[in-house]
């Protein structure tokens, strides 16, 4: 592979945000330990795979993010709104369309989610039809002047929102555009799911739009199963369920996937075994500047939520790369401690302090703390 240089961002004086993450941001609705089908009460938070990366980034690291979205103008709206300015995100930048009384024509989405246990695996029931964010429209922001007049250092957005809609994955692109008209590092999460795909087109129409938006793409971000789904790179020869997970594995899929992208300046994975729904082994890999960078690997990891692990992951590994001069092996290390602590609490968003991040990067243990 050739020396590609590692992500050089805008200086942080000459633009207005570190962060601007573009995706839709459900009312996840959590039974807690119970199950959705049996629920008497839900507990309600916050949550999207391109979202929770600027919450994390505004929350745990203390980075100024915004997030572009829409929501319906009624009182679920509202509430998501309240909920995102709780975490610190800037919301100026949402698209609030009318309500028609009762979701005819557009609404705000929702998401059910059971945390799993043991040999129950965790399961996730979307109802997000006529979103208000899937109808969002390529020139319904002024990007010239979100990316141009305020300045943005690093774009994110990814594959879920991508999969809403055709308006959905052209603003996307329209989005990607401008960034890198203007400078702004732009990331991408291929977070493939196939409930999203599966009623225009499944996984060849996946490929289709996620192939098309990868040239637009400097650090791109997936899992194993993400690169096979979205992009056509053959599963890596490990048993992922197993609990052995072979870096070496991924390296090899990485270095394919580089060699077909050579726009790509970091490529970064999850490692995850799966033992149960309560215990994984965790870990990381990444690509960048010629070179590969592996963080601590973490056997039989205990999780509360696992929802939101590797947005979590995304954050830190931004940050390392934003504020850590760029530092790879850094920044993959903050990804996979970040996305460890975000799963020993409870929805999508990380809990976590950068404090925490960097003493359990450190090898800090789980003593109490008085």
């Amino acid at each position: 592979m050739s020396d590609r240089p590692i992500v050089t961002a805008r200086p942080k004086a000459d633009c207005r945000f570190d962060l601007v993450s573009l995706g839709e941001v459900m009312l996840r609705l959590d039974p807690g330990e119970g199950r959705v089908r049996t629920a008497r009460q839900f507990r309600a938070w916050e949550g999207g795979g391109e979202y929770n990366v600027a919450r994390g980034l505004r929350r745990c690291f203390g980075l100024r993010t915004a997030v572009v979205t829409a929501f319906a103008r009624n009182e679920v709206g509202l509430l998501l709104e309240d909920l995102i300015l709780q975490g610190g995100v800037d919301t100026s930048f949402v698209t609030w369309l009318p309500y028609d009384g009762i979701g005819r024509t557009v609404r705000n989405g929702l998401n059910f989610t059971e945390r799993g246990f043991g040999v129950r695996g965790a399961v996730g029931t979307s109802d997000r039809g006529h979103s208000a964010a899937s109808q969002l429209k390529p020139d319904d922001v002024d990007w010239d002047h979100l990316f141009g007049t305020l300045g943005v250092r690093w774009l994110h957005t990814g594959g879920i929102y991508a999969a809403l809609s055709e308006t959905a994955a052209l603003t996307a692109e329209a989005a990607m555009t401008a960034a890198r008209r203007h400078g702004t590092i732009v990331s991408y999460d291929l977070n493939y799911r196939p409930s999203l795909w599966k009623a225009v087109g499944g996984q060849d129409r996946a490929r289709e739009v996620n192939r098309r938006l990868a040239g637009l793409v400097d650090v791109m971000i997936g899992n194993e199963e993400d690169f096979t789904a979205c992009l056509g790179f053959p599963v890596p020869d490990t048993d992922i369920h197993s609990g052995a997970l072979d870096a070496g594995n991924f390296k090899a899929m990485i270095e394919a996937v580089v060699e077909a992208y050579p726009n790509f300046k970091v490529v970064a994975t999850t490692l995850r075994g799966v033992r149960s729904a309560t215990v994984n082994d965790w870990g990381a890999v990444a690509w960048g500047g010629g070179a590969f960078a592996e963080a601590t690997h973490r056997p039989g990891l205990e999780i509360l939520d696992r929802v939101g692990g590797g947005d979590s992951f995304a954050s830190g590994l931004i940050y390392g790369l934003l504020e850590r001069d760029g530092d790879l092996a850094l920044a993959v290390e903050y990804g996979a401690a970040h996305g460890a602590l975000a799963m020993t609490t409870p929805g999508d968003t990380s809990m976590a302090s950068v404090a925490e991040v960097e003493a359990l990067m450190r090898g800090a243990g789980a003593r109490v703390q008085r």
